[in-house]
């Protein structure tokens, strides 16, 4: 029965080909190398810094576009955006009316900037997603394909457990944002819940720095209320350099009937990683899940075949769309603001 739960998204019959914006190293180690597997071409890219554009186009084979304008006048394509997110609105605005468009996470470097694509995407009539690729990695995928066949029963109890040693030294840029744990990490897993769970009715968190780090944040702890029924929990720490034996990334999502574990391995060792594992146990033991592919690179080559079947036809719903993603970047939004707020004090001692 395992080996029956869905793990990838059925490629697109009719793909249009892709246009790059951004030459970063997400690009190179999991954009191109999941559109490659899915044969899906790529036409060109777009970078500010024309010259890694160039060097990147020449070793892959397609083109370097010099302007924005130029790369946005391809006709018949699907867009893909690995920009920052205060480059968004900017490139938005000038893609043609109804082009089809990846987004990259966040959307916006916060609600107002996530309201303010949404508004565009609106006016412009585009086909927008956003790339929350999680939601696509194969044993989410499986995952969720357990839960809908009632494999695990209703969901009552949803923990996420992170000690890690993140190499912040490798992305310099974080250094001088204010915002960077949940809006650029654990965003991911707070959007994998959403298509878990649903929408919570609101959020307990908080989220902070270390002293070794000069990253703003890099330790958050979160609840996401879902009423009385459901527990979910997110305990997350990005600074346990004592070695990988107790180390972890990993979730424990347990129903009526079963349960399941979660590893994902790349946030392990990484850039390196570790396999990803999914475990199920419906009332017959603990078995593994047979995962035909990882977080890396596999959920984006999904993430794309979904985009580019709404866009030529094949599918009538847009899965991560922007109206969706919207509502992620919410309950980011709302988790800063519950750290930013006092805690309940403790009642003073009667005297």
């Amino acid at each position: 029965m395992y080996d029956e739960l869905k793990q990838a998204w059925p490629r697109a019959t009719r793909p249009k080909p892709i246009v790059l914006f951004g030459a970063g190293s997400i690009v190179t180690d999991a954009h191109l190398p999941a559109y490659k597997k899915a044969g899906y071409e790529v036409l060109g890219v777009f970078d500010p810094d024309l010259a890694k554009a160039h060097a990147l186009a020449q070793a892959q084979g397609f083109e370097a576009f010099t302007t924005p304008a130029e790369a946005a006048n391809v006709g018949d394509v699907v867009f893909d955006l690995a920009t920052p997110p205060d480059a968004h609105a900017d490139i938005l605005r000038g893609l043609p009316e109804g082009a089809a468009v990846l987004i990259q996470k966040p959307m916006g470097s916060d609600l107002a900037g996530a309201s303010e694509i949404l508004k565009i995407c609106r006016a412009r009539h585009l086909k927008a997603a956003v790339n929350f690729q999680l939601r696509f990695a194969p044993l989410i995928l499986a995952l969720y394909d357990a839960v809908d066949r009632g494999l695990l029963g209703r969901i009552v109890d949803v923990d996420a457990w992170l000690a890690l040693d993140t190499p912040w030294g490798l992305w310099k840029f974080l250094e001088p944002l204010p915002r960077v744990e949940i809006s650029l990490h654990s965003i991911h897993y707070l959007d994998m819940i959403r298509g878990l769970l649903g929408d919570p009715l609101g959020v307990h968190a908080k989220t902070l720095g270390h002293p070794s780090s000069k990253i703003a944040q890099t330790r958050t702890a979160a609840i996401l209320d879902y009423g009385e029924e459901v527990r979910c929990a997110l305990s997350i720490n990005h600074n346990h350099g004592f070695g990988r034996r107790h180390q972890a990334c990993e979730f424990r999502i347990c129903g009526t009937k079963g349960a399941a574990y979660l590893q994902l391995g790349v946030n392990l060792d990484y850039p390196r990683g570790e396999p990803d594992i999914l475990e199920l146990n419906t009332g017959d033991g603990w078995r593994a899940v047979d995962l035909k592919g990882a977080w890396f690179p596999d959920a984006f080559a999904s993430r794309m075949s979904q985009l580019q079947r709404f866009a030529t036809g094949e599918e009538t719903t847009l899965l991560g769309g922007v109206e969706d993603a919207w509502t992620t970047m919410a309950l980011v939004e709302a988790a800063y603001e519950s750290s930013a707020r006092p805690a309940t004090p403790l009642a003073m001692k009667p005297r």
